[in-house]
């Protein structure tokens, strides 16, 4: 079992300073716009759940299918064209072109963002991202 980074991510990072196991990677901005955990590195700890201030981590097998919105709240999905704009966990400006505020009562299916976190090391940058990683 792995913890699954969901799209309510917009990238604090304050998940990756607590990894015990360094398993967690910031993806390119806007083409992998989440944080991702590697399922085969993760060692199932959570102590990453606490630390997300977006509550956008979950255990694989909690991903919820019907999240309703409690308002305010953003997604990052490849596809969505709004724009976001923070400061993650260390101060560093972060600015999303892949996000949706969501309403208040808006329901979203989570389960989906479950693969990509398979994708992003099998086929996806993995590692590597972190060689171009701009703390953001």
């Amino acid at each position: 079992m792995t913890h699954i980074i969901t799209s309510l991510c917009i990238r604090d990072r304050g998940c990756i300073d607590v990894c015990p196991v360094e398993c967690m990677v910031p993806g390119p901005v806007n083409e992998w716009p989440w944080i991702y955990i590697d399922p085969d590195t993760c060692i199932d700890c959570g102590a990453c759940v606490p630390e997300c201030p977006y509550a956008a981590i979950f255990p694989e097998d909690e991903v919820p299918s019907a999240y309703t919105a409690k308002g305010g709240e953003y997604i990052s999905r490849i596809g969505l064209t709004g724009h976001y704009e923070g400061t993650n966990h260390h101060g560093v400006k972060v600015v999303l072109d892949t996000a949706k505020q969501l309403a208040a009562g808006e329901v979203v299916d989570l389960t989906p963002d479950i693969q990509p976190n398979y994708e992003f090391f099998k086929s996806g940058p993995g590692y590597a991202a972190k060689d171009s990683d701009s703390g953001m």
